[in-house]
């Protein structure tokens, strides 16, 4: 029976879905977590409630797809890897070149490459696991999905800088925005469950994980996301600088004899944000265990929690006017204490928590009280399902 596979690597994770298709039935569902990191967390969730899983350090993405492939055929998940004729892939970086999903033969591929400088920490990991899969997989179908897709509705007004205009002209410098098929879904989602057309609806999308991005969809399309040019921008995130002073960077460069400015710019995406406030971890699970005796891990907690509320409420200003703020993505999901102090930090505009329906980890629903004018939900994102039902439509194209 024909499957499909959907891959969502992130900058230190792996989530994925296997799905008979077209029924969207899941087959199989995990993650790897910590990728890159001490004591990785591979798991694997199939069958009736049965559960693999094991903690070991696991170096890079291609380490984990091999583990991945092993444990399916190992553990009977499915017969033969043959099974599996369609493969998803989520891609941050589509630049201007990729405005919807694609097939991904070789010239497609080179552009992922390409626009590897768009997106430095993602796009080649997503092009070195697309290899791997046209290595061992050579007969399945490799669709990119494209974060950057969602956002090709931003007005110029909010995707341009205020930079000489032949810069966007002639190299395409403008914002780009990422997490959009994570926005998509849940704003989708969250119209379902305000029971009101997605049209008719100003919802503010939290994308809160390791990567970190908040988006203003007004009546299902993105009008402003946090991230920018590339996934650095916006808010503080797991390695991430986020939103910073371009003039920094030559007087830190001074400071620290550094001449190639692609130096400081690896140590803003992988030594900057949670990891480089606290010195401590980029893993919020982390900085939370170390918060009470940690005054810098706290630190770092409170600076992530208020970008987070910056940017909520310049949206709300930017729609004039919110229906719905939602949470989504692993720290989003999870993070009660989080969630809590964003929202309550929020009230001025009528947005009420509701601490007992707050108290819950991964779980779909309203977490605002019954009287509360905007209403704030907790949908887990399901990129993998959207991931799925492109691969399904280019099947049959």
């Amino acid at each position: 029976m024909s499957k499909t596979i959907a891959i969502n690597a992130g900058s230190s994770s792996l989530k994925w879905q296997l799905y008979t298709m077209p029924e969207e039935v899941v087959v199989a569902k995990g993650i790897v977590e910590r990728i890159g990191l001490n004591d990785s967390i591979f798991t694997i969730k199939y069958g009736e409630g049965d559960k693999y899983e094991v903690v070991k350090d696991i170096v890079d993405h291609e380490t984990a797809i091999h583990m991945l492939l092993d444990q399916l055929t190992e553990l009977n998940i499915i017969e033969s890897l043959e099974e599996i004729t369609g493969a998803g892939h989520r891609i941050v970086a589509g630049g201007e070149h990729f405005k919807e999903s694609a097939i991904i033969d070789d010239a497609a591929l080179k552009l992922v490459d390409e626009l590897a400088e768009f997106a430095p920490l993602h796009n080649p990991a997503e092009a070195k696991v697309i290899r791997v899969f046209q290595k061992l997989l050579p007969n399945t179908l490799n669709v990119g999905v494209f974060d950057t897709s969602f956002h090709t509705t931003m007005p110029d007004v909010n995707y341009l800088y205020s930079i000489p205009m032949e810069y966007y002209d002639e190299f395409g410098a403008r914002k780009y925005g990422a997490h959009g098929t994570s926005h998509r879904y849940v704003s989708e989602r969250a119209a379902e469950m305000l029971g009101k057309p997605l049209e008719e609806t100003k919802i503010i999308t939290c994308h809160l994980g390791n990567g970190a991005s908040i988006t203003a969809v007004d009546g299902g399309k993105s009008i402003d996301t946090s991230m920018g040019f590339t996934p650095l921008a916006g808010l503080t995130m797991g390695t991430r600088s986020g939103d910073i002073d371009a003039s920094l960077l030559p007087y830190l460069m001074d400071k620290l004899n550094i001449t190639d400015i692609k130096e400081m710019v690896d140590i803003l995406n992988k030594k900057s944000g949670l990891l480089g406030l606290s010195g401590v971890s980029s893993d919020m699970r982390d900085l939370l265990e170390a918060q009470e005796t940690d005054s810098r891990a706290k630190v770092a907690i409170e600076i992530f929690e208020d970008r987070v509320r910056k940017y909520i409420g310049s949206y709300v200003a930017t729609m004039n006017g919110v229906d719905a703020i939602v949470f989504t993505a692993g720290i989003g999901e999870n993070d009660v204490e989080m969630r809590r102090n964003v929202i309550n930090g929020l009230t001025w505009f009528g947005c009420e928590l509701d601490e007992e329906k707050n108290n819950v980890r991964g779980d779909e629903r309203f977490i605002s009280t019954d009287d509360s004018k905007v209403k704030v939900l907790l949908i887990p994102t399901d990129e993998e399902l959207m991931i799925a039902r492109d691969v399904e439509t280019l099947k049959n194209n």
